[in-house]
């Protein structure tokens, strides 16, 4: 009893492992924020920069995990003075390296979770993400320490580290269903998509049944019983299983998603994806004077909506569909307010103007900016000259020719002519008293 109790102390005494918590804590957070998308908290890609941060967390466990299972070789015996079974150190080994291993997760995960809430959230958390990393830096923890125990060797420890990078480094993310086992390798999420929860779900089953594997299989080898197969084949039978669900995804983790828009209803309707509500401001004050100045118009535009990447710009029935940068980049209000800008041009007619300058002209008075020098300076004048209503005015008249690129001098020309500022009529001289006959007394 008294060796089983060293044996117990000598187990326990082990758990300075977990200093390597704070240490797989600080790799995952700055892999995990790296991956994060600046200034949009959504959930979907909050997830994928958990799953992806074990790509890098995950080879430096099975390293840590290695060199454990290096350094204990030296207590074998003391292991074998004990009635316990000679796979229990082992399990309690791998217990308590998987323990470490989640709590330095679990950590990543907080932070990663406070980040996303201090921002306008969207969409929603997946346990199963969660789950699914956990699942897999579990498993490198497994390989690194059986390959320790099965080849007690310094040189094991950089073997399993190098050998766990590279079949994570090798699989870029969306190449093929591949690039989907654990560690997986996703790509950020888009707007408007969402991650299929039957990826996370065949990630989390495959990496816990290939662990369950071999967790069997090292205690059928050190205790010689014949029995761990039928529930290893049962694991091996389960991992073929979500392999083929995964196969079957065609490499893609994402699929298209209705989404409910964020809307600002004053004095336009402004709607985007709830992730960038923070643009509805900036997106008004930039649209607004737009949609007043082609109001009467066939391109006038009550409505600006966000749309995906894959649906074009247009501008139709009083709505303008926009695209924006997942980031908020600096200009993303300018680059939407141009969108609806080339939306309202006649693509083939356009692709060889007459005159450019002339709807050059145009352009910079819709978009609030100062007019460019083209080579007819009189018509540049005129229009320079006109009111704003005047400007209105004639664009309503003459809408088709600025949408088709055809505007022309006598365009400009035949306008309404821009009337001058009013000024105070001189009062009517009083009439001189007048005789009967007419005449002036």
């Amino acid at each position: 009893m008294s060796e089983l109790g060293r044996v117990l102390r000598l187990d326990a005494r082990r758990a300075a492992l977990l200093l390597a918590v704070p240490l797989l804590a600080g790799i995952g957070i700055v892999t995990a924020w790296r991956s994060l998308v600046p200034g949009v908290g959504y959930w979907d890609n909050s997830v994928v920069a958990l799953i992806n941060s074990v790509r890098l967390l995950g080879p430096v466990a099975a390293g840590l995990a290695a060199w454990t299972a290096v350094r204990e070789r030296g207590l074998n015996y003391l292991r074998d003075l004990s009635p316990r079974s000679p796979a229990t150190g082992a399990l309690l080994d791998l217990l308590l390296l998987a323990g470490a291993a989640a709590l330095a997760y679990g950590a990543v995960t907080v932070v990663v979770t406070v980040e996303t809430m201090l921002r306008q959230e969207a969409g929603h958390p997946y346990p199963l993400g969660l789950l699914a990393g956990t699942a897999s830096l579990v498993l490198h923890v497994v390989i690194g320490y059986l390959a320790g125990r099965a080849v007690p060797r310094p040189a094991t420890v950089v073997a399993v580290a190098a050998l766990t990078w590279l079949w994570a480094a090798l699989r870029p993310p969306g190449t093929s269903w591949w690039s989907l086992l654990p560690p997986a390798a996703l790509d950020r999420v888009e707007l408007f998509t969402v991650l299929r929860t039957s990826v996370l779900a065949d990630q989390t089953v495959w990496a816990m049944g290939v662990t369950a594997a071999l967790v069997l299989a090292y205690v059928g080898w050190v205790t010689r019983r014949r029995a761990v197969a039928v529930p290893m084949v049962l694991a091996l039978l389960v991992t073929g299983n979500a392999m083929a669900g995964l196969q079957g995804s065609g490499g893609s983790a994402v699929v298209p998603a209705p989404v409910r828009l964020a809307c600002r209803e004053w004095p336009l309707t402004v709607c985007v994806h709830p992730a960038l509500r923070s643009a509805l401001p900036a997106l008004m004050a930039a649209t607004t004077p737009l949609a007043t100045r082609l109001s009467g118009t066939p391109g006038e535009f009550n409505r600006v909506v966000q749309r995906p990447a894959t649906e074009p710009a247009t501008v139709a029935g009083g709505t303008a569909s926009i695209h924006l940068d997942d980031e908020l980049s600096p200009g993303y209000e300018v680059r939407a307010v141009r969108q609806i800008m080339r939306s309202l041009a006649d693509t083939q007619a356009c692709a060889s103007p007459r005159n450019p300058g002339y709807r050059a002209l145009v352009d910079a008075w819709l978009l609030g900016r100062a007019a460019p020098p083209i080579t007819d300076m009189r018509t540049a004048r005129r229009f320079g000259q006109w009111t704003e209503e005047q400007r209105r005015g004639w664009l309503r008249t003459h809408y088709a020719d600025y949408r088709s690129c055809a505007l022309a001098a006598r365009d400009f020309r035949l306008s309404v002519t821009p009337r001058p500022a009013d000024a105070p009529r001189p009062s009517p001289r009083p009439l001189k008293p007048r005789r009967a006959d007419g005449l002036p007394k």
